[in-house]
């Protein structure tokens, strides 16, 4: 009778064994693959400096945030994943370690096949977030899932920076300012109002961006624009607060406060509350209208939420009206280039 009761028990060992005797022939191949074709090193340089010449992935490719008086500039995640990519025999990714009941313990890694290097970083991830007034529990699946990845994002982007060579990255920067600034079409006004909305939805406007450039917008540079698109990037990721570049009045808060409550000037309009539940509904229809269009498309909701950084119910209106332009173009058979490069 006891030699019936330990069969079972010994069922999950025998499993454990086979899959860790998996995992290890895995990697083995892994690495006799990279050794067996190594990397070109140059035509992987190439490839990269080559990529780094569209303008989609340009405008993503580099982050800044002040330290002191000084300002640290580095390349973002879109970047480094693109970096790695493109340099070959190099698996890297964030892997969910273990889960408990308000936390996960995760690891962020980049691993070089061909000469067996690696750098990884273990971190744990708490399932709540932050709110200006409190904090609460995340209980939803996905919304943990985001929050892993969003955090993992960055530590990513370090383990592959330790792997892929400094001049390699500097020569990719180089490549993607260059693109920004000389291989834009569109005219510097056009890009100056674009400036302008787009700093708008973090509570800046035209004054204070002014104040940072110290002289007027009109006569902005293009080096200047490449840098404000950087602070972009990183007031996006959350990396940097609006007040850790601008300088930020009481009126100025006032203004941000009433343009989120919806209000318009002296106009001393109110929305009702079934006003608010008519423009939820619309929205959600509009939502649910862009997702059946991108997926006849071939692509779905996690393509749309990476190309825009957030999650779906979180998109503005502009950025709908955005993405309902580009489905009609794919319709056309037209593929916009944001979606080829996120694809």
């Amino acid at each position: 009778m006891n030699e019936n009761m330990m069969q079972p028990q010994s069922q999950p060992s025998a499993l454990v064994s086979v899959e860790q005797s998996r995992a290890m022939q895995d990697v083995q191949a892994a690495l006799i693959i990279a050794q067996r074709f190594p990397r070109d090193e140059i035509k992987a340089l190439g490839r990269i400096l080559k990529s780094c010449e569209r303008k989609g992935l340009a405008e993503k490719a580099e982050y800044c945030y002040p330290r002191g008086d000084q300002t640290v500039k580095g390349p973002t995640i879109r970047l480094t994943e693109v970096l790695a990519l493109n340099w070959g025999n190099i698996k890297f990714g964030v892997d969910e370690i273990d889960r408990g009941p308000d936390y996960s313990d995760c690891m962020a890694y980049c691993w070089d096949q061909e000469t067996n290097t690696r750098k990884d970083v273990k971190f744990r991830v708490g399932h709540y977030r932050n709110t200006k007034k409190d904090r609460y529990q995340l209980t939803d699946d996905r919304d943990i899932y985001e929050m892993v990845a969003n955090q993992g994002a960055r530590r990513l982007r370090s383990c592959i920076l330790a792997i892929i060579p400094v001049d390699v990255v500097d020569q990719a920067i180089e490549v993607c300012r260059k693109t920004i600034t000389g291989g834009n079409t569109d005219p510097i006004q056009d890009r100056i109002v674009k400036l302008v909305r787009t700093f708008e939805k973090f509570g800046v406007n035209q004054q204070m961006i002014e104040e940072k450039l110290k002289h007027k917008l009109d006569i902005i540079n293009e080096e200047e624009l490449a840098d404000f698109l950087a602070i972009f990037n990183s007031l996006k990721d959350g990396m940097t607060k609006r007040e850790d570049w601008f300088t930020v009045t009481k009126d100025d808060n006032k203004t941000v406060t009433d343009a989120l409550k919806g209000k318009k000037g002296d106009s001393g309009s109110k929305k009702t509350k079934k006003d608010d539940e008519t423009t939820s509904q619309d929205k959600e229809k509009r939502v649910n209208a862009i997702l059946d269009g991108l997926g006849q498309n071939g692509y779905n909701e996690m393509d749309l939420e990476r190309l825009h950084g957030c999650r779906v119910d979180e998109l503005s209106d502009d950025e709908i009206s955005s993405v309902e332009l580009d489905i009609a173009k794919m319709n056309a058979g037209n593929m916009p280039e944001r979606w080829t490069l996120n694809k």
